[in-house]
């Protein structure tokens, strides 16, 4: 789940102790003097290569710091831009009252850190996917979200608008028992996504990207993804990720108490059919998954 079972191959890329020339661009935007003095590989992560820094200033202070690292070379094919968006989407972020990390410097070429790659302050908190009390969870849970969705965004910021993950692949999987639902599905990411009226969105919020401390929310991480789009696409990603591992029954009380929260009513299937499938390719064929399957068919049932 979430990058905790990585190949070997990836473990290197994403687990691995980062260069000295980005632990060396780190320690030089603290400040002149300052040396990193740790470096705890973070679990979890599967798209970024994240480490937590101590870094010391030329005063002996210690700061903890978040070094993401885009080292996957498809992604900065695909996306260029995504450091730029995570430096943008944080210092929108500074403002408000999201407890989100603070930025500290971006390279967004490279030409300093190896990769592109973002600093950030670390915020205190564990993610926590085994809570001891699943209702308390889901309501605080669904809390953050609208605070992140009436953000004010600033025109210029380079902040692009929502866009659904390609689909590579236009079928259903090969084990999968209701192909017809799987091709309902997709015809209806092929089409137009609804419209509620877009706002400032995480894009990829789910507990795998939510810090706890003493059972209370302390921080939401994870921004290179941050858009402007319709808000329900933040409680799709999330219902999904609640259905795999808590079940239906949670993902339904996740969307009542978000829609108690906002009084946004309108909820349409669409956003828990491309929060399942996309971005679907052929390696979904290697990993059976009768959960998403019926995920899907739930969705596509209220269609």
């Amino acid at each position: 789940m979430h990058g905790f079972h990585l190949s070997d191959a990836d473990h290197r890329l994403l687990r691995g102790a980062p260069p000295e020339a980005a632990l060396q661009w780190a320690a030089a935007a603290v400040g002149t003097g300052a040396h990193v003095r740790s470096v705890t590989p973070l679990e979890g992560g599967t798209s970024s290569a994240v480490h937590a820094l101590v870094v010391e200033d030329g005063a002996g202070a210690r700061q903890e710091l978040i070094l993401r690292r885009f080292v996957r070379a498809k992604w900065r094919a695909e996306e260029p831009d995504v450091p730029r968006r995570e430096a943008a989407v944080l210092e929108v972020l500074r403002a408000s009252a999201v407890p989100a990390p603070r930025l500290v410097a971006v390279d967004p070429e490279g030409t300093c850190a190896d990769v592109p790659a973002v600093l950030m302050t670390r915020l205190p908190g564990r993610i926590d996917w085994s809570p001891a009390d699943l209702p308390t969870y889901l309501r605080r849970l669904a809390a953050p979200l609208p605070l992140i969705h009436a953000m004010p965004v600033p025109s210029e910021a380079p902040i692009p608008p929502y866009a659904p993950y390609a689909l590579d692949l236009h079928r259903a999987p090969r084990w999968s028992s209701r192909p017809e639902v799987w091709s309902r599905a997709i015809e209806v990411l092929e089409g137009p996504a609804p419209t509620h009226g877009d706002a400032f969105i995480h894009r990829d919020y789910h507990p795998g990207n939510v810090l706890w401390v003493d059972g209370q929310v302390s921080g939401v991480v994870d921004w290179p993804c941050g858009s402007i789009g319709v808000p329900e696409a933040d409680v799709g990603h999330c219902r999904m990720n609640l259905n795999g591992r808590f079940g239906a029954e949670a993902a339904d009380r996740f969307l009542e108490l978000y829609q108690a929260l906002t009084g946004r009513t309108v909820y349409h299937p669409y956003w828990d059919i491309v929060a399942a499938i996309g971005g679907m390719d052929e390696t979904i064929d290697d990993h059976p998954d009768p959960t998403d399957e019926r995920f899907v068919a739930a969705a596509v049932a209220r269609l």
